[in-house]
C-alpha cells in the first residue's frame, strides 16, 4: 500500500524569552522575522522548505536541560565560514567542524542551550 510521504513543516522553540532568541536567529538567519507578533511572543523565519518559529512558553524555563534531544540542521556549503560568523554572534560552541562522510559538521548552541548544527548539503 502506498502512503504519502510526511513533509517537515516548521520547528518551533518554547521559550521564556522570545525576544532573546528571535534577536540571535534574526542574525543567525541574515533577515527579521517574516512573521512577528512580538505582543504574543511569537516570532517566525521561512528557512529553505520549513519555518522556524520562536514563541513565548510558560513552562519553558532556563537552559534546555536535554540539549541535544532535539537538534535542527542548517545547510550550507560554508560550514567553517557559517561556524565562525555564528561564533562570533555568541553562540555556544559545541563541536568544531569536523569532516563526516566526506561533508562537514559543526554543532552550536542558542541562548536558551537548544542544540543546532550546521552541515554540508547532502549530496
Amino acid at each position: 500500500m502506498w502512503r504519502r510521504m510526511l513533509n517537515l513543516n516548521s520547528v518551533m522553540i518554547g521559550t521564556k524569552q522570545p525576544q532573546v532568541l528571535a534577536a540571535f536567529y534574526a542574525q543567525v538567519l541574515g533577515k527579521p522575522a517574516d512573521m512577528e507578533d512580538s505582543a504574543q511572543g511569537f516570532y517566525g523565519w521561512q528557512v529553505g522548505s520549513a519555518y522556524l518559529s520562536v514563541l513565548e512558553h510558560s513552562e519553558m524555563g532556563g537552559a534546555a536541560r536535554d540539549h541535544g534531544r532535539v537538534m535542527f540542521n542548517f545547510e550550507t556549503p560554508e560550514v567553517q565560514a557559517e561556524f565562525e560568523r555564528i561564533k562570533a554572534l555568541g553562540a555556544a560552541i559545541i563541536a568544531a567542524p569536523y569532516e563526516l562522510g566526506g561533508g562537514w559538521i559543526a554543532t552550536l548552541a542558542d541562548p536558551d542551550g537548544n542544540y543546532f548544527q550546521l552541515v554540508t548539503p547532502m549530496g
